[in-house]
């Protein structure tokens, strides 16, 4: 491995603390719009979370982009093709309009058969219909937003790409409260104030994404940037972004499977389950974050060739997730009794709950492997590794195991093949980490990056 020495280098913790606030907020808005529509009636509530589960899958499709993006940007940073890095950037508004506009669609014309095929309550399908509607036009400012922020932080503007989601996120939060609930004597709209809200927001977010661009990086979008997609600038983010997105659909699919399972063993279940899983979101974060950010810095030095700190900078990310994910899960699990209360005061549910975050220590340490190390491959240029070796797991621990699992032990078997899976597939991603089976990619990366800068045509 390559061990020229460089004047600056990367730190992990400048990238992913604020990553780790920019998810935060993304989910305390989340958790904020469920308990306003909670105020409006249970059926409101309901067709609320039922949205977000649909939302979260047609994100796939952005977050192709987002994983495509952020890789090839960094690693063109990385090797000093900053000509090449900022016509991707460009590519990728073009490419968010497109998929904007195809969520969008779906979200205006596949909204009875999405209803469909959940089996979702009639008593929700007008509230539900109207609001997926009304969240349409704010796809295209969503997956704009995401884009442009994936471009800021592949140029280690985090901190800016931070205080972007402040504002976002508050204008969200601020809005949604008059809008859904009313003022004064002024009734509420419900969940068509939410979605205002998430349009105005994304209007704002979109607004300072481009000052920044403009101020910070010296990015001025033309016109035609926003729709003209030149093929051969997206395929290189395609190629990287598509089969992490597959990944991701795979991983949705089997926790599907494992869902149905959980409801087969009653409404108890399902509670426990929902609010186990609610907690973990937290316990996850930092994870999350540190996965992020080794992601980008790891596709940085390979750009860069300065491999052997990739693989420190990788062990490094490893190393702080066990400790903070393994250290916010304990904790987790021992205030079990209380934290549960937050959301129900039947014992049984709350014991469930208990038995369920002790295990989930071992499970956020298996995720820990996924998060981190499945990034940082993807990073080096080793694209297809996690997706075929995970794939196995996913569709058999997760997918079948937790069906057959909760079958004989119910929802602690369910939980034993989440924890399995993650354990399994964090096994294999460290195994190809610390065997080096990344490095011959992330030559060939290298290679091609150089080629590249001797004919960027």
């Amino acid at each position: 491995m390559n061990a020229a020495s460089h004047p600056h280098r990367p730190s992990l913790n400048r990238v992913a603390v604020p990553i780790v606030g920019e998810f935060l907020l993304g989910m305390s808005v989340a958790m904020a719009g469920l308990y306003l529509a909670a105020q409006t009636s249970d059926a409101v509530a309901g067709a609320f979370g039922l949205v977000q589960q649909v939302l979260e899958s047609l994100f796939v499709v952005f977050r192709v982009l987002a994983i495509g993006l952020g890789i090839v940007v960094t690693q063109r940073l990385g090797g000093g093709q900053f000509d090449q890095a900022r016509r991707t950037a460009f590519m990728a508004l073009a490419a968010s309009t497109w998929a904007g506009t195809a969520v969008a669609l779906w979200l205006l014309l596949g909204g009875h058969f999405t209803l469909d095929v959940l089996n979702a309550p009639e008593v929700i399908w007008p509230v539900a219909t109207t609001y997926m509607t009304l969240l349409a036009p704010a796809m295209v400012l969503e997956a704009a937003n995401l884009s442009m922020a994936a471009v800021l932080r592949a140029h280690l503007r985090a901190r800016e790409s931070l205080l972007i989601m402040v504002a976002m996120h508050g204008t969200h939060l601020l809005l949604a409260v008059p809008l859904m609930l009313g003022v004064g004597e002024g009734g509420g709209w419900g969940l068509p104030g939410y979605a205002l809200a998430w349009f105005l927001s994304r209007a704002l977010g979109l607004a300072l994404h481009l000052w920044c661009w403009r101020a910070r990086m010296q990015l001025r979008p033309r016109a035609r940037d926003w729709w003209r997609l030149p093929t051969a600038v997206l395929w290189p983010v395609l190629r990287i972004g598509l089969p992490g997105g597959a990944y991701e659909l795979a991983y949705r699919l089997a926790f599907m499977v494992s869902l149905s399972a959980t409801a087969h063993l009653g409404v108890a279940a399902l509670a426990t389950h929902s609010y186990t899983l609610q907690t973990l979101k937290y316990v996850s974060l930092v994870s999350v974050a540190i996965g992020w950010a080794c992601e980008i810095m790891a596709g940085r030095l390979v750009g860069a060739g300065r491999l052997r700190e990739a693989h420190a900078i990788v062990r490094k990310g490893v190393r702080n997730g066990m400790l903070a994910s393994g250290a916010l899960a304990l904790a987790a699990a021992l205030a079990a009794p209380w934290l549960m209360q937050a959301f129900t005061h039947d014992p049984a549910i709350i014991e469930s709950a208990r038995t369920l975050l002790w295990l989930s220590v071992l499970l956020e340490l298996g995720r820990v492997f996924n998060l981190v190390v499945a990034g940082a491959l993807r990073a080096s240029g080793d694209i297809h590794f996690p997706v075929l070796s995970g794939l196995t797991s996913i569709t058999l621990v997760l997918g079948l195991g937790s069906y057959g699992l909760g079958r004989g032990f119910g929802l602690s078997g369910i939980w034993l093949a989440y924890v399995a899976d993650e354990c399994v597939r964090g096994a294999l991603v460290w195994w190809r980490w610390q065997g080096l089976g990344w490095l011959p990619h992330a030559r060939r990366t290298l290679h091609g990056l150089r080629l590249n800068q001797q004919d960027p045509g």
